[in-house]
């Protein structure tokens, strides 16, 4: 099997034009991705136990690899929550299928969305990571219109080996992600 087209660019291209932005002394000192994490919490689920599983198939569906269910660490009753409910589903993707998710999200999925005019640089967490929250799971070409019982969103989230935000944007701009334009 070859590699995916992202990170055959990364490898070719990125590592490159990041070397000569910030001028690492080393390659291994060049910022990559390492996982994206999909969450997708069901806030209904206490009432209904069938989202759940409507959850980790559409959530199994995008991602190309098994959801597994989140349960809830603490009991809060004024949401009828009880300590170890299942709430939500999730996904973590390494290497090859987290290469593939991204070139599906940024070619596909992303340009679906109603009014997009690019995502927003200020979810950076401080240490490198961004999240990206996704209001419709219907932008997604696998989920099958006829089938869903109700729009629920989800956030992605991508971890970098970045020490500086700047550094994470360059390399997510690098990658093909559309980040809004400051001048606007």
């Amino acid at each position: 099997m070859d590699k995916p087209r992202l990170q055959i660019k990364y490898s070719d291209e990125i590592v490159q034009a990041l070397m000569d932005k910030f001028s690492y002394k080393s390659i291994m000192e060049v910022p990559r991705l390492t996982k994206i994490c999909i969450n997708q919490g069901v806030g209904d689920a206490t009432q209904d136990k069938k989202l759940i599983d409507h959850a980790l198939n559409e959530m199994t569906m995008i991602s190309g690899q098994k959801a597994v269910p989140t349960k809830a660490k603490k009991s809060v009753s004024n949401f009828k929550l009880r300590e170890g409910m299942t709430i939500g589903s999730r996904v973590t993707l390494r290497s090859r299928r987290m290469y593939e998710f991204l070139d599906r999200l940024i070619a596909v999925a992303l340009p679906r969305v109603r009014d997009f005019r690019g995502i927003s640089d200020k979810s950076f967490d401080g240490r490198g990571n961004y999240t990206l929250g996704v209001k419709e799971q219907i932008i997604f070409p696998e989920i099958n219109l006829d089938k869903i019982n109700r729009i629920s969103g989800m956030d992605i989230s991508f971890v970098t080996t970045a020490k500086t935000d700047a550094e994470a944007l360059e390399l997510l701009k690098l990658l093909g992600l559309p980040f809004k334009n400051q001048n606007n």
